[in-house]
């Protein structure tokens, strides 16, 4: 793969080169459309594929908040197009790294030294990058060490990337008002906070250490003395990609082990310890030869706070989420149901959100939850294409529930996800022995 020898980091360069994009974009419309104007039957396919690879191409060399909105992104395979889900996918662990000229002066200029005189071995190549940093093998004293380095530039151009990407978001999800900042600045807190790596070694440590009871997880350990703000030394680990392993043949069983294991990480996060891995994409997931999920990123952890935790979960249960003053009274506590709306708001919102949760809590109605069923996918399917062309929608206030929704919602959304993939059926209170 072509390596990157610099990385654009000035406001005027990031926002040009979005610039330059989004031109390339309005091109293939304009191209699009005037093929449609002698084939009526055209479809929207090739648009996708030309757009997703524009879009994508444009950002991988800009690497940080822009890039990590595409990964996001590419977690949404039952609302974007299948197009942009496989092109933004590779942000999550292959996109086009620094050269190895540019590694050598970024880790100087976070750790002080060179890698070759801390380390007894250091591969300058990177053997994974992502839309933060990117990751070497090291080795010393006989140890092997992943070294993850984070891209230049990147924690100083948060604001301003989130400020160049904030109108298209608003347009898309139609928000409306000063009510929207909240989203916002949920989003670029835990951003900047995936930027500090003293954190991230912290909350690692914290969280691997607490889940370390749950069978089948493994974790990598982690070392203070070799890191710092901007780079981040753990063992390393052998194993595949959750998403190579999938593409792979295995046994029911297999699937069910590890699913069972990834479900009881998170309930285990949700339930005891009020805060969660956020980030279930597979790059941050191995498989190793003995089928041990092993967690390996930390940098976006979200804290659940009991004023959410306890409305949230209330509405898991069958008979809360069907007794309509109940649900009603637990909408207005996630911030669901404003104060401001109208009889014909809370009307429609109630009932958009019942059909919703109805569907997205149905795994906790049951003892035993079989997420390779198609049939629970092609409702979620269903549900977002209704929705996704609902014109009653796009005349209402966007600004929907508790800024908390943003992260806890992607978090279940990428687990069901992992567990789909897994084709995983798993024991739904199994979690609870480990409590």
């Amino acid at each position: 793969m072509k390596t990157i020898d610099k990385i654009p980091t000035g406001k005027f360069s990031r926002t040009s080169k979005l610039i330059g994009t989004g031109t390339k974009v309005g091109a293939n419309y304009l191209k699009y459309y005037s093929k449609k104007a002698f084939n009526p039957d055209l479809t929207r396919e090739s648009l996708d594929e030309e757009n997703a690879s524009d879009i994508y191409d444009g950002l991988k060399n800009l690497k940080g908040s822009a890039l990590k909105v595409a990964q996001m992104l590419s977690m949404e395979k039952s609302i974007l197009p299948s197009a942009y889900v496989e092109k933004f996918s590779l942000a999550q662990f292959s996109v086009p790294p620094l050269s190895a000229p540019l590694v050598r002066k970024t880790f100087k200029k976070y750790n002080g030294k060179y890698p070759e005189d801390i380390f007894d071995k250091f591969t300058s190549e990177s053997v994974n990058a992502a839309s933060i940093g990117q990751v070497h093998r090291a080795e010393k004293d006989g140890n092997k060490y992943a070294i993850k380095i984070q891209y230049p530039g990147v924690a100083d151009s948060i604001s301003s990337d989130l400020a160049m990407v904030k109108p298209i978001a608003t347009r898309m999800f139609n928000l409306k008002g000063k009510d929207s900042e909240k989203y916002f600045r949920e989003i670029e807190d835990k951003l900047i906070e995936e930027t500090d790596y003293i954190l991230e070694v912290e909350q690692s440590k914290r969280i691997s250490e607490a889940c370390a009871l749950i069978p089948g997880l493994k974790f990598p350990k982690y070392y203070e003395n070799l890191s710092s703000e901007r780079i981040i030394t753990m063992d390393w680990m052998e194993g595949k990609h959750l998403s190579e392993f999938v593409k792979q043949d295995f046994t029911e069983e297999t699937g069910n082990e590890i699913g069972q294991s990834l479900w009881n990480f998170y309930m285990f996060q949700f339930h005891k310890l009020k805060e969660v891995h956020a980030d279930p994409h597979p790059g941050n997931f191995l498989i190793d030869k003995d089928k041990h999920l092993i967690a390996i990123d930390f940098g976006c952890i979200k804290n659940i706070p009991n004023k959410f935790y306890t409305p949230y979960f209330e509405l898991a249960e069958p008979e809360n989420i069907n007794d309509p003053e109940f649900f009603l009274q637990k909408l207005k506590e996630l911030e669901i149901i404003r104060p401001d709306d109208s009889e014909k708001e809370i009307q429609y919102f109630s009932a958009l959100f019942h059909e919703m949760l109805s569907l997205f809590t149905s795994p906790f109605h049951k003892e035993t939850f079989d997420f390779g069923a198609e049939e629970f996918w092609s409702k979620v399917s269903g549900l977002s294409e209704k929705y996704s062309s609902d014109k009653e929608l796009r005349k209402m206030n966007g600004n929907r529930g508790s800024k908390h929704f943003l992260y806890i919602n992607r978090t279940f959304f990428g687990l069901y996800n992992l567990l789909h993939d897994l084709k995983a059926k798993v024991d739904i209170n199994d979690y609870k022995k480990y409590m």
